[in-house]
């Protein structure tokens, strides 16, 4: 009883500390929904879709969208949130723009809903038989905007961003017909057929979940590669020049469908167009479609092939995902429409088994040497091996990072950590191809998973979707092991230290050298820095702001320095501060006197690090052919 009434006590006294006798307490104003659940039931009517995407100097895109109605009252219109590939609300409703809405010629008003500012409400007159909606979508002119979508030579047009959709429907079951006028002398590229009238693209019909997924690529300057009778490869570019790919590079892309045909076992497509665009005024871009992929490279594609493999990992991911990704989704991943929030608690199956297969096909088509593909085996292997952020969040959880940070610049990614479930996951699926291996003696592989996994329904390019129980069970299939064990633990683990057993078991260990390897020296040209990260912790701007600091690894000896992301390294025991010149301090082996400017603050601190130059490689363990060379190897 004294127990009962202390409690009592506890909780009355509780109650009076959370609110002081006398002051206002409100509850809280129910919230409604009031858009549409989305049935699974055609739409009445066919969307009529007109864009007008000529004026390219100001990138903006002029709509004028036609939309049936069955009855009045109330309707829903929708500008998509959820973005596949995106995996997170997206949409970039702030620059949807100048919106009317009419019917029979007469203005309707619209009301943004409260709760789903994506969500916009018309009532719909008696009589009437289609709404009409006219609006611009004003792209971004600088990259603080969002990415840049349209210039003088190029456009990038995703149909998400100029459309709207009804409410109420599964996007599948919505027919839509879109009809682009670009500038005089363009071109186009998509997955969607087109009757081509003057510089008029009258798109075949399909339906609106189709469309979002038809990306075009269009401009001045454009070469297309027939791959295969099925696939090509549609290149665009600010200067024609960067054009003149060599038999050969077409070649190992030629090579690249083959390896990916082999491994998978199918081809979901009825056809696919890489979209690659070579330039440095279009924003940049990696985004995978069922049918086609958005491919953006800077200058140097083709024309800079020898200096070393640059981006072309790009296309074998993104021509992966129409495997694992777009054709075998994720089930709590597959929403029927752009408005219900994705689940991405399987993105390391969906990106990082993607990831993993990238990296495997360039080095078996030849797109990137085996070489180069150790070395930035290597690059990877280090990176989370040295990341401390592993000791307190694992990496299921990272699968909420697009949610949660939208790639919004971080100051401390080595202990917030990012999108890890891209190459953690890599190293995960590395585990299971050489666990794999090593039960069954050598007769099985990750090629027998991806058979099994993805390689089913050949033809079939709707979506096939999967859970955690499925995956394991495919795994058990091929080769008998607690695999729901080993990925739980995987997934969940805390830990110093990456899961580099993978490699190992394959044949392969990290080592560390004072010399970069090619690989590793060509991406610090493409991106433009010093990568320290190994030899000090930290990474230097090597383009714009040399010197400037753009990470700093979390308890490395940079942030014991006091160094932190902005902070800009002036000079080098008291000399001028040059990549060269950093370099050669920090390989002297001993401590580094650097003068830093830190806002509009000067100071000195000393870098006290003594282990001098150290680069990342791989160092080959086992005798003959191992694990890691089979996987590597043309089929």
């Amino acid at each position: 009883m004294r127990t009962l009434a202390l409690t009592a006590l506890l909780l009355a006294s509780a109650a009076t500390a959370q609110v002081p006798q006398g002051n206002s307490a409100p509850q809280p104003v129910p919230i409604e929904s009031t858009i549409p659940v989305a049935r699974d039931t055609p739409y009445p009517g066919t969307i009529d879709l007109k864009v007008d995407a000529t004026d390219v100097t100001r990138g903006i895109f002029s709509v004028v969208e036609t939309i049936p109605v069955a009855q009045a009252g109330r309707t829903t219109l929708l500008f998509p949130a959820w973005l596949p590939g995106n995996h997170a609300p997206r949409g970039e409703i702030e620059k949807l723009a100048g919106l009317v809405i009419t019917a029979g010629g007469k203005t309707l008003p619209w009301t943004r809903d409260p709760v789903d500012v994506y969500a916009f409400h018309i009532d719909v007159p008696e009589g009437a038989q289609a709404i009409e909606a006219r609006f611009q979508f004003i792209s971004a002119t600088k990259s603080d905007q969002g990415r840049v979508v349209a210039t003088p030579n190029m456009l990038s047009l995703q149909p998400n961003s100029v459309s709207l959709y009804p409410a109420g429907y599964f996007t599948r079951q919505i027919p839509v017909r879109m009809t682009v006028t670009y500038p005089t002398g363009w071109t186009a590229a998509g997955a969607l057929k087109a009757q081509v009238t003057g510089s008029t693209y009258a798109y075949e019909p399909t339906n609106y979940e189709v469309l979002v997924d038809s990306p075009i690529l269009a401009g001045r300057y454009s070469k297309t590669f027939a791959l295969t009778p099925r696939v090509d490869l549609a290149v665009y570019a600010d200067d024609p020049a960067e054009l003149a790919a060599t038999p050969a590079q077409i070649d190992a892309h030629k090579r690249l469908v083959d390896q990916s045909v082999k491994a998978f076992g199918s081809q979901h497509y009825d056809r696919y167009t890489f979209l690659l665009s070579i330039t440095d005024r279009l924003g940049g871009i990696g985004l995978e479609h069922h049918r086609s992929s958005e491919n953006g490279v800077t200058p140097g594609y083709f024309t800079k092939w020898d200096e070393g493999p640059g981006r072309r990992n790009l296309l074998p991911h993104e021509f992966s995902h129409s495997w694992d990704g777009k054709f075998r989704r994720g089930a709590d991943a597959w929403t029927p429409d752009f408005k219900t929030p994705m689940r991405n608690s399987l993105l390391w199956v969906y990106e990082g088994q993607t990831q993993f297969w990238g990296y495997v096909l360039q080095a078996r088509s030849g797109l990137v040497s085996k070489q180069d593909t150790l070395d930035q085996y290597a690059a990877i292997m280090a990176n989370y091996d040295s990341q401390p952020a592993r000791q307190w969040r694992d990496l299921i959880d990272t699968t909420n990072d697009p949610v949660i940070s939208a790639r919004r610049p971080k100051g401390w990614t080595s202990w917030q950590r990012s999108e890890d479930y891209y190459n953690e996951g890599l190293l995960v699926w590395m585990e299971v191809d050489s666990k794999l291996r090593e039960l069954s003696g050598g007769r099985k592989s990750i090629d027998d998973f991806a058979k099994a996994f993805f390689g089913v329904r050949d033809g079939d390019w709707g979506e096939l979707t999967y859970t955690f129980d499925d995956v394991a069970a495919t795994l058990n299939t091929i080769q008998p092991h607690d695999w729901a064990g080993l990925l739980t633990r995987r997934l969940t683990e805390h830990g110093k230290g990456a899961p580099l057993e993978g490699f190992t078991r394959n044949g392969y260990r990290l080592v560390y050298t004072p010399e970069a390897t090619p690989s590793f020296k060509n991406n610090e040209k493409v991106r433009k820095m010093v990568d320290l990260s190994y030899s000090g912790g930290m990474v230097l701007n090597d383009g714009d702001n040399k010197g400037q600091v753009s990470g700093v690894t979390w308890r490395s000896a940079a942030f014991e320095a006091g160094l932190t992301v902005g902070t800009t390294i002036v000079g080098v025991n008291g000399e001028p501060y040059s990549a060269e010149r950093i370099k050669a301090a920090i390989g002297a082996k001993a401590p580094v006197r650097l003068t830093i400017r830190q806002q509009d603050y000067y100071r000195d601190v000393t870098l006290n690090w003594r282990d001098g130059l150290r680069y990342p490689r791989l160092e080959k363990t086992g005798k003959g052919e191992t694990g890691l060379d089979r996987l590597l190897m043309p089929r």
